[in-house]
């Protein structure tokens, strides 16, 4: 009980960033455009959060961390255009915009840093989400203590988006039509389907998602912001999303299995069958086992049949 009080709130503290990013992944792959720019997107979410509640801290109090989400799901969002503008409108290669926003969201954030605090990093914030005991669940026999004490509501607000996620995508017309555009695009089209209207709105989203995670990680993980601050999160969270077989809840799945491996780098000295287990060996484990994850199941998981693909209405 112990052991289980400590590990099941860490991992969920360290899964909820990898579950939205994840998540907005999805509908981006979902409707036929190829995102591996997630990790860019979480390095302007966390910028934004991070600055936003350094900045507003005295007009918004403690709903601060949760104003700043929504402002950094809005950033991101629109931050998350120039991939959809690149990919859709102007028909580049998805991978190489992935690729620069990646690079342009390291660096426009950087550069804005030094610009604003005239230093490699930011200060500080004094309102981020803290460990909390959920009222009445926390006092639940057994199952009160390991999951709903000492806990974070980021972790169970991300559970919670990742089942609306599943239904949105599988459960209702929406879904279905951004389903079919990165699935067959030209049949979608036929059925009337504006395939270039759904494929900008599920990147959108996309970035929405990616900021909002990266939003959580700085506000309850970093405290600040810095050029490491988001360092291969995003990749793990496509790693999530293809471990996940692109589906919202085999990606939160995927995404609390990489938390808890994340999680041990931190926990694992005190735990006792972790206690003689060098440091390193600890830090690295998230990594290794997101590789052997991808190399396990990678060639079982099938991304939608026109993701990666470019459609021209009208062509045959």
């Amino acid at each position: 009980m112990d052991i289980l009080q400590i590990v099941i709130p860490s991992t969920l503290l360290w899964a909820a960033p990898l579950i939205l990013t994840a998540l907005g992944g999805i509908f981006s792959e979902r409707s036929g455009v190829v995102n591996i720019g997630l990790e860019g997107l979480m390095v302007i979410g966390a910028f934004t959060g991070i600055v936003f509640n350094l900045e507003t801290v005295q007009v918004f109090g403690n709903w601060t961390p949760w104003v700043a989400l929504l402002v950094a799901a809005l950033v991101g969002a629109l931050f998350s255009l120039i991939h959809a503008v690149a990919t859709i409108s102007f028909r580049a290669d998805h991978t190489v915009s992935g690729v620069a926003i990646n690079l342009l969201a390291v660096g426009v954030a950087l550069f804005l840093v030094k610009l604003i605090y005239d230093k490699g990093q930011t200060d500080i914030i004094q309102k981020g989400f803290r460990k909390i005991d959920i009222p009445f669940l926390s006092d639940i026999p057994i199952i009160g203590p390991i999951f709903f004490s000492n806990t974070y509501w980021t972790s169970y607000v991300a559970i919670i988006i990742a089942i609306i996620a599943w239904f949105i995508v599988f459960k209702t017309p929406f879904g279905l039509r951004l389903r079919s555009t990165g699935e067959h695009p030209m049949a979608a089209d036929t059925m009337g389907i504006n395939v270039t209207k759904m494929r900008y709105i599920g990147v959108i989203i996309s970035g929405a998602l990616g900021g909002l995670g990266g939003a959580v990680y700085a506000q309850s993980i970093s405290s600040d912001f810095s050029h490491a601050t988001i360092s291969g999160q995003g990749f793990m969270a496509l790693a999530a999303m293809i471990f996940g077989k692109w589906h919202p809840l085999g990606a939160m799945g995927a995404a609390i299995f990489f938390g808890f491996a994340q999680s041990l780098s931190i926990i694992g000295n005190s735990l006792p069958f972790l206690q003689n287990v060098p440091s390193v060996i600890l830090l690295i484990a998230p990594y290794i086992l997101t590789i052997l994850a991808l190399t396990g199941f990678i060639g079982r998981a099938d991304a939608p049949k026109a993701s990666g693909t470019h459609y021209i209405k009208g062509s045959r």
